[in-house]
């Protein structure tokens, strides 16, 4: 009897184990969807375009001289600070001097000329009233005392030319600013000819300056006056210096078959860290928004396939959904299914700044149109439709139960280009 009773004991273990084990094998090939999202959270977003260029001081003087001459003084030297009409060196005058005395003796000629002409005019002309002299005669007297009184214009103008030569060999500061560059020495020949010998090169305060960016004609259309301009140098890589567009310029430079525009960008200096001629890498803020809700740009090229939501729907309302991935909620059941439950897309237009994303709403998702700002590939500004906090779709794949315990929702990070995978994934009833 007692052999009997272990028989069937064993033989209802057996059974229970074995159902047991078709109960889990069956509950393990469960197939299921599950869905990566990102969250919807504050953030910035700016659509930027980037160039090198040169610092530059915004007015620079090349000072030269209009007369030939030997360099006899100079009163300044590199990084000297000068005022306007300032001395800042002397040609040697001999020769000029020389030259104004010899137009001041051609002066003193002309005038005697001009005295003693007009004084013969008014003779002739009184014999030629009175019938003594012929009409000839006054006519060359005449003629005589408008050539010396012309004479006497060239000789006065000469003077002026004189002087005002002798006045060149003082070389004055044109502007206030900073000696950028002295090119000559005390005794050195300079010889103004077609092209005006450099002396100096004067800058303005270096307070404030500009950079002379090459920016591409592909990017050029989206630059304009007053954008905000971020940008490095190498000589301080750690710091970031801000500017303003100042200026577009229209004409082209080309290079290798290259066509860039220059764009002027205003930088102030406080500090005198930058220096002209220094290369800058500037960052053109064309569009920025600030401390606005984003997502990340994937989310707008998400939508699930018609037949794949038919099934995700049908297995919803059967209730055999199972709890989803990263979410520790049991499966919905029939009263939270919606009556009708969407089996796709929907088809109705949407306006340029509209898009159709789908959230995640406990088990189930469903499309939300929403308004959008700045794109700048990688993150998208919601302006209307959704809430920070809200879960947006990325993707949705079909898994196993088996497979389901290692898919994992994601959330969008503080980076656009790193994901965050969260921990915990749903796995077979036991």
């Amino acid at each position: 009897m007692k052999n009997k009773k272990r028989i069937i004991f064993l033989m209802v273990f057996i059974l229970a184990a074995f159902s047991a084990a078709g109960i889990y094998l069956f509950r393990n090939e469960t197939s299921g969807y599950v869905f990566e999202t990102v969250k919807v959270e504050k953030g910035s977003v700016n659509i930027t375009i980037t160039a090198t260029g040169t610092l530059e001081a915004t007015n620079t003087v090349i000072v030269g001289t209009q007369v030939s001459g030997v360099i006899e003084k100079i009163y300044v030297d590199f990084n000297s600070v000068v005022k306007k009409g300032q001395l800042i060196a002397e040609l040697d005058k001999s020769t000029l001097q020389s030259s104004l005395e010899t137009v001041e003796a051609d002066l003193e000629r002309a005038q005697a000329e001009y005295e003693y002409q007009e004084t013969n005019l008014e003779r002739i002309k009184q014999l030629f009233e009175n019938e003594v002299l012929p009409k000839s005669d006054y006519d060359m007297a005449v003629y005589s005392f408008k050539i010396s009184k012309a004479g006497l214009k060239s000789a006065e103008a000469n003077l002026d030319r004189a002087q005002l030569n002798l006045s060149y060999a003082m070389i004055y500061a044109p502007i206030d600013g900073i000696v950028l560059n002295r090119a000559v020495e005390e005794g050195q020949t300079v010889a103004a000819s077609m092209n005006t010998p450099e002396l100096f090169t004067i800058t303005n305060d270096l307070s404030t300056m500009q950079v002379e960016a090459d920016v591409d004609e592909a990017d050029i259309g989206m630059v304009e006056k007053g954008q905000r301009v971020e940008f490095t140098v190498d000589a301080f890589s750690d710091d970031t210096f801000s500017g303003q567009v100042a200026e577009v310029r229209l004409q082209p430079n080309e290079s290798s078959n290259v066509i860039t525009y220059t764009v002027i960008v205003t930088v102030a200096n406080p500090k005198l860290k930058l220096k002209p001629g220094m290369t800058a890498t500037i960052t053109d803020f064309v569009e920025e928004a600030n401390d606005v809700l984003t997502m990340a740009g994937k989310a707008i090229r998400f939508q699930p396939e018609r037949e794949s939501m038919k099934e995700y729907m049908s297995s919803l309302t059967e209730g055999s959904a199972p709890p989803m991935p990263g979410n520790k909620e049991p499966a919905i059941s029939g009263s939270d299914i919606p009556s009708s439950p969407p089996s796709g897309p929907p088809t109705e237009e949407l306006a340029e700044n509209q898009k159709r994303v789908w959230i995640k709403d406990g088990a189930m998702i469903k499309p939300v149109i929403v308004e959008i700002g700045i794109n700048d590939g990688s993150k998208i500004e919601i302006v209307s439709g959704l809430e920070e906090g809200d879960l947006v779709v990325t993707s949705m794949e079909k898994v196993s139960g088996s497979s389901m315990k290692e898919t994992k929702t994601t959330e969008e990070t503080s980076s656009p280009f790193v994901q965050e995978h969260k921990g915990g994934g749903g796995g077979p009833p036991r």
